[in-house]
């Protein structure tokens, strides 16, 4: 099995490079699954409904999100409906949509986990306690998992990983838009990566307008950024999984 991972999506001008480009390259690397982080799809700061749509049209199976996930509240109705978008297991109970899904791909019932990091990032749940408790509560209800891990700290993303390490067979890092040179193979044979990269411009910083984050570094004003300009790259990484020993015999990563 095949499993094509995206990084952030950012802005609109990304999601219609995907629209443009994600189905052949789904077919071209003989993806079974493809699972697209989309949460600063709309203007960097959420994911709005016709984004969302436009990005299951190009070719994702699956949207995961993180701390912009409510950025846009006309999401809520469709995170409370759709199992084929999820937001991070360790908000609060109350917030809308949920933290894991379950997907198909030949016969295989593939349990999908979104998982945000709490160094640096907001005061959720403890991740790791929020995991083991997924682990327990769905144990031989599904084949395989896999795991968008959005946090800030590459320590906690690692930490992560090799904590899940040979329960959860694909753990993939989201949030930092900037691909790392770690794809591997952990002792146990899950596959891991610790941060996929982006969907946005190149010359920009994250997929945010260079001048807009320049000034911000340098004042310490706030304000809000403003989606960069340019052409578009897609980064993220595929995963081979062996269905028969449940292992991963490769990670690559992946630019389009």
């Amino acid at each position: 099995m095949k499993i094509l991972t995206i990084g952030d999506v950012v802005g609109a001008k990304s999601v219609d490079h995907l629209t443009e480009k994600l189905w052949r390259t789904r077919s071209e690397l003989g993806a079974d699954l493809v699972v697209v982080n989309g949460e600063n799809a709309t203007d960097i700061y959420g994911l709005s409904p016709a984004h969302a749509q436009d990005l299951w049209a190009a070719g994702a199976d699956l949207i995961t999100l993180g701390n912009h996930a409510f950025g846009r509240r006309d999401l809520c109705d469709l995170l409370g409906n759709s199992e084929a978008i999820i937001r991070p297991a360790n908000y609060p109970p109350l917030a809308p949509g949920g933290g894991y899904t379950y997907l198909h791909v030949g016969g295989w019932r593939i349990l999908c986990i979104n998982i945000m990091g709490t160094a640096l990032m907001e005061s959720l749940a403890c991740p790791f306690a929020t995991v083991d408790r997924i682990l327990e509560r769905e144990d031989g209800r599904y084949d395989f998992a896999l795991m968008d891990i959005h946090a800030e700290a590459t320590s906690e993303k690692i930490a992560l990983g090799r904590y899940f390490d040979g329960r959860i067979h694909v753990m993939f890092g989201t949030h930092t838009h900037v691909p790392t040179a770690d794809e591997q193979i952990l002792p146990r044979g899950s596959g891991y990566i610790t941060d996929l990269g982006m969907v946005g411009a190149k010359e920009s910083i994250v997929g945010a307008d260079i001048t807009a984050v320049t000034e911000r570094c340098r004042t310490k004003m706030g304000g809000r950024l403003k989606v960069a300009t340019g052409e578009i790259v897609a980064e993220g990484a595929l995963f081979t999984l062996d269905t028969s020993t449940k292992k991963v015999t490769s990670v690559t990563r992946v630019r389009f």
